[in-house]
């Protein structure tokens, strides 16, 4: 990766601001300093996506984007994209798209050797809403529609008008959910004009439709289309552009159709399509009057060639081939809702192969190493990779998440909005070592900057079975107290805490109901704005944790955690923190083994609220005001300290401090 690290400005206290509205439509208001750029352009500068651009502005081919939310290109406004550009899509479906609008332009410079990527991480359908443009070309729909996604709005009168040009695009992972009846598609031309250039597209693994023409002139050459699960190239309200060269593929069951044509005939014109199933389905679908001039048609694998949806003329779809439809069997031809089905009685004879696009990856890595969105399957991430955490990051139940030695993620300034969490039923493999830890921090380290770790697991909680977590409502709790959530050995993390309303924020690490078949060893936690640590129910043990100046509490427990901490060291060198140990509600008497707790600005050390407690072994505490606040008159004897009952006057400084001069990996940063 050429740029490793993102991070997103502060924006400081101005005196005057701008808000802007538009629409495609409308738009968000946007935020100008001045004197300065605006939000937009300062995200875009660092390889965030977000916002509406109201200006020309030209990517950088060596920055990885990430696509966070939606971007609209305005009207006047060109978005250029180079050669090589790779944006990675959040996982957010509806709210996660590129939109040009009416009089907005977009130009896509991919080559054969460096197409332009847009993907999701995981690549699933669904995972995003795709590319939309917005034209002032005949829609039968009329002037100023508004489309189904977005509410943006198109159709005009100009049949020649020019939204930009795309050239060597492939597009991975859309068709985000709208409605019922509605969904984004990978690439969605509303009313677009014939002055609009567009060859060379590939979309892959959409939800919806690969391509979908709403009305408009524009015609396209070279589509690759895979595994689109409705239809691979829609058109409806009376497109009449032309497709030149398509090879569309399904090896996954359940998709609609290979075309699917709507209301009036435009007559538009396929040339050399290519269409390959090996699971079955219908090729050709034509609803209400629709059709179009088709030659050099090959299908190969369907089940039905041709739908004439609701009994339309079958002469509306001339196939200049010579191919005559043929009538499936008389109980088959004809459903109860006039649909006709047909076959095509001529040999298939390819006209495209899937070699004539050799410029579309087998496999759409990121170099950006972004991480975002949804792990569903298994993903080891490289430790020779300077990760960017932009966003949420989150192991779902089946999958595993291994980050080797001596990896570095860089969280995003962004708050509650960047997190790494592991569901119930994921695992997480941290493979630091003394001298490799893996190092997860915001760029500053300030406390709240990122929203630090989460694992949810299936062990026994006083919440209860199913519980929700205070953050990002998450599930956990269940009966197993022996879950195994996965190992985190090594890691140190830096500037967590991020602030959710005024009762909770992140921690540096979470745990909620994990299980003790889960491996907590060596990790450091320096400069929270919450906890260090804090265990919601479950069974988990640890071992060797640094603490270094959380600002609330550093080692948080509540709802019947019981598993025991051998070595721990916390540090207080800045005033105002809460205690070094928190304990509340049900006492199910988890234990210390060797405590050490140091400040040199007073405070308070060890507090108990409602009847919680524990047993203590070897413990040290220097500096504080307070040794032990038991904050609700908890009884002292629930606390047994080197095999007595803590009192409130003892200064426990008898046992042997733990020696924290080996830890050198405590410290590691970026």
């Amino acid at each position: 990766m050429k740029k490793s690290i993102f991070k997103i400005f502060n924006i400081v206290a101005f005196s005057l601001v701008t808000l802007t509205l538009t629409n495609c439509g409308s738009k968000e208001p946007e935020i100008i300093i001045p004197g300065g750029e605006s939000e937009v352009i300062e995200n875009l500068s660092v390889g965030i996506m977000n916002g509406n651009l109201d200006e020309d502005y030209t990517l950088d081919a060596g920055t990885a984007y990430s696509l966070n939310g939606s971007f609209t290109i305005d009207s006047g406004a060109k978005l250029t994209i180079p050669a090589g550009t790779k944006i990675q899509a959040l996982n957010g479906g509806t709210e996660v798209f590129i939109a040009v609008l009416q009089g907005g332009k977009i130009d896509i410079q991919g080559t054969v050797s460096s197409p332009v990527i847009m993907a999701s991480a995981s690549g699933n359908p669904g995972d995003w809403g795709g590319l939309t443009i917005c034209g002032n070309a005949t829609t039968t729909a009329g002037v100023g529609a508004e489309a189904e996604v977005g509410g943006f709005i198109y159709g005009g009168t100009d049949d020649a008008d020019d939204s930009g040009s795309i050239n060597y695009l492939v597009i991975k992972g859309t068709g985000a959910q709208i409605s019922l009846e509605s969904q984004y598609n990978g690439v969605s031309f509303y009313a677009v004009g014939s002055g609009t250039s567009i060859s060379n597209v590939a979309v892959i693994n959409g939800s919806d439709d690969g391509v979908e023409f709403f009305g408009g002139t524009v015609s396209v050459s070279n589509l690759y289309l895979e595994n689109n699960e409705d239809d691979s190239i829609d058109w409806t309200e009376g497109w009449n552009g032309t497709v030149n060269t398509a090879y569309i593929s399904h090896t996954k069951s359940g998709f609609s159709t290979v075309f699917e044509g709507d209301k009036d005939n435009g007559n538009p014109k396929f040339n050399n399509i290519t269409a390959i199933s090996t699971v079955g389905g219908t090729a050709l679908q034509f609803k209400k009057e629709s059709g179009g001039t088709i030659t050099g048609l090959s299908l190969s694998g369907y089940d039905v060639d041709l739908d004439m949806k609701d009994g339309g003329a079958t002469s509306n779809v001339v196939l200049s081939d010579g191919y005559t439809p043929v009538a499936l069997s008389s109980e088959d031809a004809m459903t109860a809702s006039g649909d006709y089905f047909y076959t095509l009685n001529t040999t298939v004879v390819p006209t495209v192969t899937v070699s004539d696009f050799d410029w579309v990856p087998t496999e759409l890595s990121f170099e950006s190493s972004s991480l975002q969105g949804a792990v569903t399957t298994d993903v080891t991430l490289d430790a020779s990779v300077s990760y960017s955490l932009n966003s949420s990051y989150i192991v779902q139940s089946g999958a595993t998440l291994t980050i080797p030695a001596g990896t570095k993620i860089t969280a995003r300034d962004g708050g509650t909005g960047v997190y790494i969490a592991v569901l119930q039923g994921g695992k997480i493999d941290i493979q630091g070592t003394e001298d490799n830890p893996v190092v997860i921090s915001s760029a500053s380290g300030n406390p709240g900057d990122w929203g630090g770790l989460t694992i949810c697991g299936n062990a026994t909680t006083t919440a209860g079975v199913n519980a929700e977590a205070e953050v990002g409502g998450f599930i956990y709790g269940g009966t197993n107290d022996a879950d195994n959530s996965g190992s985190v050995k090594y890691l140190v993390i830096r500037g967590t805490g991020a602030q959710i309303n005024s009762e909770s924020q992140y921690n540096g690490v979470s745990f909620y109901a994990v299980g003790s078949g889960t491996t907590i060893e060596n990790i450091s936690v320096i400069d929270g704005a919450d906890d260090g640590v804090e265990f919601f129910g479950g069974t988990v043990s640890a071992e060797n944790l640094y603490l270094e100046n959380n600002e609330d509490d550093s080692v948080d427990w509540t709802e019947g955690w019981n598993g025991t901490i051998t070595n721990t060291y916390i540090s207080h060198t800045v005033a105002g923190f809460s205690t070094a140990f928190e304990g509340d509600k049900d006492n199910k008497n988890p234990k210390f083994v060797n405590l050490t707790a140091i400040s040199t600005v007073d405070g308070t050390a060890l507090q108990f609220k409602k009847t919680s407690g524990a047993t203590i072994t070897n413990i040290w505490l220097e500096g504080y005001a307070k040794n032990i606040d038991m904050k609700d008159d908890g009884p002292l004897a629930n606390v047994m300290i080197d095999g007595s009952a803590a009192t409130t006057t003892a200064e426990y400084k008898t046992g042997t401090k733990v020696d924290v001069s080996a830890w050198t990996w405590r410290n590691a940063g970026l």
